[in-house]
């Protein structure tokens, strides 16, 4: 959630930055500073009136300590009117902020200046390219071919237990599976980040703190009669421990990461581009998350990028990484890289990982502060990332290390922990 005084004190900022969104409601920023007009005001009448009145409740005294009782009396008589006009204020000042909220909740955050203007992927710019190309022999198969071949995926197992989206990973598909999620890990464990369990179901002030509403009802499953959500990320539970909080100074950044089952309703359409592991209901992912200082938090980002690029690298696969546009970045970033890796078999690139900066969008919500060195307290910055989501890097290890006999290879920095280095 934006900062109202933000608004108002970089307007011209505020606005070019939306417009980079294609954010059709401009409006609301007008709406935004009437209101806190209206707030201010209302809030001013209403300290002036509980002065009056903590000022009368003292003369009252004195008059009944001095023996001036008529007079106390007189002034007593006040008192109720006074009363209901502060009452009065406090409603309308509570209807004030509650019309405000609901304002602010409507408005993505700003691009950082970095990012370019653009609606669709088609306008995301390519910032590197690395990892290794891999050549495929002729008449490679995509992965849905080689996890049925090898009895790895069963998505008609998943689709008689759940429905469809929900794959069950058998055998060595499990086990490879297993090994990716403890990698990923370990990797976030040398990284100096705390690791965490979260729960997997969370309540609506959890979801609203991380921008997860009002924008994404839609994409997430919700238990009507306990009215909590299945986590769409590890991001929302792990960002909220500290909601409410004011940390230390001494203390930033923290640093967690946390292993966790997402699940998204929305799953795509029909067609090669969703089938398979493309994109599923319900897939695994490792998440990382910091608390920083505002200063240090795009320093922060760029290492961020770095520990994902890291794990790419260490698999052996060919990624790219995005600096996505203003239309295509999620409601609450403030900056965001894509990784995809590219699928020979498939001869496409994958999304495996989205790296943000939030800046204070999200604390703001959720009121994560720190006392920094002028005894204040300010907003810390939340950043998160992948590292990594599960499907569709198990799909392009599977394609990209076929052998011409349909011998899946092993990456060789996960052989520790599968025990094997080869499947077929």
């Amino acid at each position: 959630m934006l900062l109202v005084q933000n608004i108002i004190d970089n307007r011209a900022e505020v606005e070019a930055g939306l417009k980079k969104r294609f954010f059709a409601d401009i409006h609301l920023l007008d709406e935004v500073v009437a209101l806190d007009e209206q707030r201010k005001q209302v809030k001013y009448d209403l300290d002036e009136t509980l002065a009056k009145l903590n000022g009368i409740s003292k003369e009252i005294g004195d008059l009944f300590k001095s023996g001036e009782r008529d007079k106390a009396n007189e002034l007593k008589e006040q008192t109720p009117i006074i009363k209901e006009q502060s009452q009065t204020l406090k409603e309308q000042l509570d209807t004030i902020e509650t019309q405000l909220t609901d304002k602010l909740v409507l408005i993505p955050n700003v691009p950082h200046s970095s990012v370019a203007a653009g609606k669709t992927a088609d306008d995301n710019e390519v910032v590197r390219e690395g990892g290794k190309k891999h050549e495929l022999a002729a008449g490679a198969k995509p992965h849905w071919e080689l996890m049925e071949q090898h009895d790895l995926v069963s998505l008609e197992l998943g689709t008689k237990i759940t429905g469809a989206g929900f794959p069950v990973y058998k055998g060595k598909g499990a086990r490879l599976q297993r090994a990716l999620v403890q990698f990923f890990l370990n990797e976030a464990g040398n990284a100096g980040y705390t690791e965490v369990i979260p729960p997997f179901m969370v309540n609506e002030d959890t979801a609203y703190g991380t921008g997860q509403l009002p924008d994404k009802e839609g994409q997430m499953y919700h238990t009507e009669l306990d009215h909590l959500y299945l986590i769409p990320t590890a991001e929302v539970p792990v960002t909220n421990i500290h909601r409410g909080d004011i940390l230390k100074e001494e203390d930033l950044p923290i640093k967690y990461c946390a292993y966790s089952p997402c699940f998204r309703r929305e799953a795509g359409s029909y067609g090669k581009d969703v089938r398979g592991l493309n994109r599923v209901h319900q897939f695994e992912k490792v998440e990382i998350v910091q608390f920083q200082k505002p200063e240090l938090s795009y320093q922060t980002l760029e290492d961020m990028v770095a520990h994902v690029e890291g794990l790419l690298n260490k698999l052996g696969l060919h990624y790219r990484i995005l600096r996505l546009c203003g239309g295509d970045m999620g409601f609450t970033s403030a900056l965001t890289y894509d990784f995809e890796v590219y699928s020979t078999a498939q001869q496409r690139w994958l999304e495996v990982s989205s790296v943000s900066n939030f800046e204070s969008f999200q604390t703001n919500r959720m009121k994560i502060r720190y006392k920094a060195e002028d005894k204040k307290n300010q907003l810390v910055h939340t950043l998160n990332g992948s590292a990594l989501a599960l499907p569709r890097i198990m799909a392009s290890i599977m394609e990209n290390f076929q052998t011409a006999e349909g011998v899946i290879k092993v990456p060789e920095v996960l052989v520790p922990y599968t025990g094997f280095d080869t499947i077929g």
